[in-house]
């Protein structure tokens, strides 16, 4: 293609479009959703095991009382003393929770901290 100075000027080839976010979510949804009902059995599925935490023994380690502990980390005393005495257990999301705060409690502090 010539330009009106007489240069030539090349079309840029253009790479194939990208499904947008909104199709590529709705499409997710979608196979998830066939997967539940056992329709598509080629999609990927990762599943993560949450540690086991043994709760009153983190707490102990940080040298706090149920309640300091429940206090400090935004939950409710009477579900700490069910997760210490067997009554219930944390959920696998909790425990996640539960696995840093023993590992990293500043880490969640510095969190917790800054959202209050």
């Amino acid at each position: 293609m010539a330009t009106e100075t007489g240069k030539r000027v090349r079309k840029a080839a253009h790479a194939p479009k990208r499904p947008r976010v909104g199709a590529r979510i709705i499409e997710g949804l979608e196979q998830a959703i066939s997967w539940t009902k056992g329709e598509n059995e080629r999609v990927r599925v990762t599943l993560v095991e949450a540690p086991k935490v043994d709760v009153r023994g983190v707490r102990r380690k940080m040298g706090l009382s149920q309640a300091e502990f429940a206090t400090k980390f935004g939950f409710p005393p009477a579900t700490l003393r069910n997760w210490e005495q067997g009554r219930s257990h944390p959920d696998a999301p909790t425990r996640v929770l539960l696995a840093v705060i023993a590992k990293h409690p500043e880490a969640v502090e510095d969190v917790l901290g800054k959202a209050s």
